[in-house]
């Protein structure tokens, strides 16, 4: 069951509500969350009803997923949600003290208590509704609201989780709920940059950003936003701007595009290192073999991304497919039975591969992208091993060790590096 917000996109909230999430890197000290805590009083100079969503401090998510696998080298997926919604839990009351000690009243809840339901996968919950009276209820008593993002609960009262980037979902599907104005990400650079700056130094700040655009990015590995934030803003025309809790800058606005203007036909350069491979050899090429193969990697919640089958020989073809490189052990696991089932000849994997990937929604329009990311690829000397290609997006398959270099040619072959 998918979440749909109950509240019509033209309806305007009255009296204006602002939004505004907190990422892990920007709580990560007591020092930060000072910091964040000046920044929302400064909105709450000027915006009556601030609703904020915070992330677990730096990498206390990370540290309670270490801890869990200590005790317990496979942990359920229902105590990992227990465990690591703890993160977000001592977020938001450290900065709502913080913010009592600047004067502000304010009050922290979880994600239950923010009236968040969600379904009963653990660890990748999806938001099935949005129960919002709570946080209603504060901010008609003046109070700041702020929310343990990434978390929510069942039915059932289970804690769940909302996968990693999942406070990003949390902030935008509550902007929506609450009829914002526009949904603040704070994060630790200044807003979604045409490549990853530490990899690509002459990478800058791109203004904005359509949705479509944005959603390939972050899907693609630009870790700025998480990809369901970005379909829920699109789906209710919710305005997101990404932008620096450590600095004063504009960031990047991801809306609907305006107008025709002329602008680069790529927009931006995405990488991914999180990347597996694995090849089922010689399967029998009929109808109903591949669907076999990922309707049990779906009944297992394992994401599957760039696919190839090649020619048919003899009756039996390969058919190869990426999977996050965390989800490899389990996938192979699932495909070996899969592969058994259709009597192909086995299954192979690889985990040293990456993607890169060129995106702008002027791709489709242009000829000629193609074929200047495979010569550019190719003068740098980095074989690619798989192809896919979107309407605004091409993605190549390289080894992991030369993503990088991958990355830092095609951003000077694009011209990305002029502001």
């Amino acid at each position: 069951m998918a979440w749909r917000s109950k509240r019509s996109v033209s309806e305007p909230s009255a009296p204006p509500t602002v939004v505004q999430k907190f990422g892990g890197s920007s709580l990560a000290t007591p020092d930060r969350i000072f910091n964040v805590a000046r920044r929302i009083a400064e909105t709450r100079q000027t915006v009556e009803r601030v609703v904020v969503v915070v992330s677990a401090m730096g990498d206390t998510t990370d540290e309670l997923m270490a801890l869990a696998r200590a005790v317990n080298a496979e942990p359920r997926s229902r105590e990992l949600d227990m465990l690591v919604s703890a993160g977000e839990t001592i977020a938001a009351p450290l900065v709502t003290m913080a913010l009592h000690g600047l004067g502000i009243e304010a009050i922290s809840l979880t994600g239950f208590q923010a009236g968040i339901r969600t379904s009963r996968v653990h660890q990748k919950a999806r938001i099935v509704d949005i129960v919002p009276q709570r946080i209603l209820d504060e901010l008609d008593g003046g109070r700041v609201v702020v929310v343990a993002g990434f978390q929510g609960a069942t039915e059932d009262l289970d804690i769940t989780t909302l996968g990693r980037g999942g406070s990003d979902t949390s902030a935008v599907a509550l902007a929506v709920e609450l009829g914002a104005q526009e949904c603040d990400i704070f994060t630790d650079v200044t807003g979604v940059m045409t490549a990853d700056p530490r990899v690509v130094p002459s990478a800058h700040v791109l203004e904005m950003l359509d949705y479509t655009e944005m959603l390939e990015l972050a899907a693609l590995g630009a870790r700025v936003l998480h990809p369901r934030a970005v379909e829920i803003g699109a789906a209710y025309g919710m305005p997101i701007r990404v932008r620096s809790s450590l600095e004063v800058h504009p960031g990047t606005l991801i809306c609907r595009s305006q107008g025709m203007e002329q602008r680069p036909v790529v927009r931006g350069i995405a990488q991914e290192t999180n990347v597996a491979k694995i090849t089922v050899i010689e399967a029998p090429d009929r109808p109903g073999v591949a669907a076999a193969i990922f309707e049990a990697l779906a009944a297992e919640h394992i994401n599957v991304d760039t696919v190839v089958q090649n020619v048919s020989h003899r009756g039996r073809t390969d058919v190869s497919f990426t999977v996050a490189a965390t989800d490899l052990a389990h996938a192979e696991s699932v495909v070996q039975k899969a592969a058994d089932s259709i009597g192909a000849e086995g299954v192979q994997s690889a985990d040293d591969i990456g993607k890169i990937s060129v995106v702008g929604s002027g791709i489709m329009g242009t000829p000629g992208v193609f074929a200047r990311v495979l010569s550019t690829l190719a003068e740098n000397g980095i074989n690619v091993e798989m192809i896919s290609t979107g309407e605004i997006r091409m993605t190549c398959i390289v080894a992991r060790d030369r993503v990088a270099d991958a990355a830092r040619a095609l951003h000077a072959a694009f011209e990305l590096d002029r502001a």
